[in-house]
């Protein structure tokens, strides 16, 4: 009931109501499913009868008729469950969570959003495999559907604020293109934080744009000459980036839309060089060791709510169970 409660309650309600589709009234309404649910994958049990037999429990105490213990019905009020209700509210509890977050828990007043990818397996199943087919250096039958996962985590709350989950292999399903479907999570004055993989051009140019102030570490693949550029300090200097050849993802009419050149700052800091939008404060190498904070709270995320491995055995299952 304790779930019930809280998705009914006054802080998603309305975002509830806006997002239920039209129903029957039965035994396992959508606002009871969704509490069901939640508590299943919160559950050390986590199946469907433990969660089936909990809310038997519930209704014996309140005086009402307990029903069958057979999951069928609760499996099949899960599958009629829309996707997008889960995943809406699973944003507006974040969106919440930084609204109401201390300002002195806020870097200068700031947000600092950390991103990271990383892989889950799922249940060995035809459906399971045809949608995140196993890694393809393993022979059939011997590796478990995989996937990639990428997301985005608050620094001053810790908590998830959005997540993009694809295949693991395969043309535009890579960290990138998933990470292009949760720009919506940065606003104008957030500050980025993310690993060296992520430093390409069309990231960095879309994130300038947006008013999104950026620290990177400096991939590998690219040398950096301090001899170019505007000189700011010893190892420090404004680098200009020039637009590469347009991708085969990109229509023509967004490449355009990019400028031709980038200005950024790239110190070193200890023996790491970053790439920043900061191009006079003296500020990143305090911020840049922040971005470890993601790895730590992505392993937390995945310990404590078991998110490393999906059971669902039914492919439409998988993103509204990793939204739950």
């Amino acid at each position: 009931m304790s779930f019930f409660n809280r998705v009914t309650g006054p802080d998603l309600l309305g975002d509830l109501e806006s997002l239920l589709p039209e129903y029957r009234e039965r035994k396992y309404s959508p606002t009871v499913t969704l509490a069901m649910f939640l508590g299943q994958v919160l559950s050390a049990d986590g199946s469907c009868q433990n969660a089936v037999s909990e809310a038997m429990v519930n209704r014996l105490l309140r005086g009402v008729e307990p029903g069958s213990a057979n999951t069928g019905s609760y499996s099949d009020a899960r599958k009629r469950l829309p996707r997008e209700l889960v995943q809406e509210l699973a944003r507006s509890v974040a969106r919440q969570m930084g609204a109401r977050t201390p300002a002195r828990w806020r870097w200068r007043g700031r947000h600092i959003k950390l991103m990271d990818g990383t892989t889950i397996v799922m249940s060995d199943t035809p459906g399971n495999q045809a949608l995140y087919p196993q890694h393809g250096s393993q022979k059939a039958g011997a590796g478990f559907p995989i996937a990639c996962r990428v997301g985005v985590i608050s620094h001053a709350h810790g908590a998830l604020l959005d997540v993009a989950m694809g295949p693991y292999q395969g043309k535009e399903t890579g960290e990138h293109a998933l990470f292009r479907e949760r720009l919506q999570c940065f606003a104008e004055g957030d500050i980025m934080l993310v690993d060296s993989y992520y430093a390409s051009y069309f990231l960095l140019a879309a994130l300038m744009a947006m008013g999104v102030d950026f620290v990177f570490e400096q991939h590998g693949a690219r040398h950096t000459h301090f001899r170019t550029g505007a000189k700011l300090g010893r190892r420090d200097h404004l680098a200009q980036l020039g637009r590469p050849a347009r991708p085969q993802w990109m229509s023509l009419e967004e490449y355009d839309s990019f400028p031709a050149v980038l200005t950024v700052r790239e110190p070193k800091v200890g023996k790491k060089v970053l790439v920043t939008s900061f191009l006079n404060q003296r500020v990143v190498g305090s911020l840049s060791v922040q971005r470890w904070n993601v790895e730590l709270g992505m392993r937390c995320i995945n310990t404590t709510l078991r998110m490393k491995t999906l059971s669902s055995k039914h492919s439409a299952m998988i993103h509204k169970a990793l939204a739950v």
